[in-house]
């Protein structure tokens, strides 16, 4: 799924490195958030 500049990124959940549950919505309105994916970070690529 790809987004334009400006639309607002689909409600999503995952586990912290604290193994706490995050939503997106928890940051909404206080901070802005960005969301980066490295798929080729772990391999020996």
């Amino acid at each position: 799924m790809a987004l334009g500049i400006g639309e607002r990124a689909p409600e999503l959940s995952l586990t912290s490195h604290l193994g706490q549950q995050v939503s997106l919505s928890d940051f909404r309105g206080s901070c802005n958030v960005v969301l980066a994916f490295f798929p080729l970070a772990w391999t020996p690529v």
